[in-house]
């Protein structure tokens, strides 16, 4: 069925959209408005949607990771082994990763040099991704170095680096934003043999299935180590870290930021109602006569006040879809650039914000010809057919 044959069906429907015909330059230049409107809300909430993309992929796995070291209590400087044991058995089936910690300085073939973080694990696969070479399951020969790293030392894979003492071959390049405890500094990732000598571990890592599993293993290894005196205080034998408490940050942040960007392109949208309320108001001036004899051979008032709202609502309707499409474009273009996937743009979360700019350009609309609609019908038809 066609929009013609389905206007037939509504004579006031019908009217409305004929009247937008007779001054199509004037009905483009109120689209318009409309238009930039949708565009500012849907754009603006889309990209407040693509930055907090971005800055949950830069914050890479650390939302579901729990750090454990020495407590500021504890009677040990380190983690145990008996302590690894025993938060093996609290978290239950996850992946712990007991960590020695170093520094040293590595030189290339040309002499350069570079300092870098050691850690020493045997965990590898669960910690760092590679972008060549392998993360094994079972650190045991071989050494991990940061990509970027080896870029600017000139190392490849297989070639051979010195530590503590001892050769060990390249297996492995580290993402560079992979890497366990963020960019910057270079790290070098050594079996945990390299460092066994030490007595206890400077830290432990449990990687979980998300965020919340994470806050929720944190909290039960708190209240298992961390007993709380007969004073309130607690006895901190380890030190517990979660960091779900980033994430929150980060959405309460873009969340007050997207408000803001929508309050943004609200503005212009509330500027297109005035325009419309002006372009409705000029419509029915100069059709007063034809409303007067409307009016005078039986056509009630609230035909006419329909006829009217309805002709606003097909403006926002126009304006409106117009642009959610170009908002469409804008988006995709946003999220290849910002996430590295466009369609993401179709998704309920950016998605939403089209659906709010093309329902709040159709209810500015007739909002704003409401005042133009009840003046139109209110209007005494003698009165109306004199001009």
């Amino acid at each position: 069925m066609g929009i013609t044959e389905l206007l037939w069906r509504f004579p006031s429907a019908q009217m409305a959209w004929r009247n937008l015909g007779r001054n199509r330059i004037r009905t483009a230049l109120a689209s318009l408005g409309i238009v930039i409107g949708v565009i500012s809300i849907a754009s603006l909430g889309i990209t407040g949607v693509a930055i907090q993309q971005q800055a949950t992929s830069d914050l890479g796995s650390l939302t579901n990771e729990v750090t454990i070291t020495s407590g500021e209590d504890s009677t040990t400087a380190g983690v145990t082994a008996d302590q690894v044991d025993e938060v093996r058995n609290v978290a239950g089936n996850v992946d712990v990763v007991p960590q020695y910690s170093d520094a040293t300085t590595i030189s290339s073939r040309n002499g350069q040099e570079e300092n870098v973080s050691v850690i020493a694990l045997t965990q590898a696969n669960v910690l760092y991704d590679v972008s060549a070479g392998e993360s094994p399951e079972r650190l045991q020969s071989g050494v991990l170095l940061t990509d970027s790293t080896a870029n600017q030392l000139g190392i490849e894979i297989g070639d051979p680096i010195e530590y503590n003492g001892q050769m060990y071959r390249v297996r492995g390049l580290i993402e560079s934003d992979q890497g366990f405890g963020g960019g910057g500094r270079g790290q070098l990732v050594v079996p945990e043999s390299a460092l066994s000598d030490r007595d206890n571990y400077d830290s432990v890592t449990i990687v979980t299935e998300d965020g919340d599993a994470a806050t929720e293993i944190a909290a039960i290894l708190r209240d298992h180590f961390n007993e709380e005196t007969h004073n309130g205080e607690v006895d901190e034998e380890l030190s517990i870290t979660d960091y779900s408490d980033v994430q929150e940050n980060i959405n309460s942040f873009m969340n007050t930021l997207r408000l803001a960007l929508l309050g943004i392109g609200s503005i212009s949208l509330v500027v297109a109602s005035v325009a419309i309320l002006n372009v409705m108001l000029m419509s029915t001036i100069e059709r007063r006569g034809e409303i007067g004899v409307l009016r005078a051979v039986g056509i009630r008032r609230g035909e006419v006040l329909r006829m009217i709202l309805i002709e606003a609502a097909f403006l926002g309707a126009i304006g409106g879809l117009a642009g959610v499409l170009i908002s469409i474009v804008i988006g995709l273009a946003l999220f290849q650039v910002l996430a590295g996937d466009a369609v993401i743009v179709f998704e309920w979360e950016s998605a939403r914000y089209l659906v709010y700019g093309f329902l709040f350009a159709i209810g500015a609309s007739v909002v704003s010809g409401l005042y133009p609609a009840w003046k139109a019908a209110n209007d005494r038809p003698v009165e109306a057919l004199r001009g």
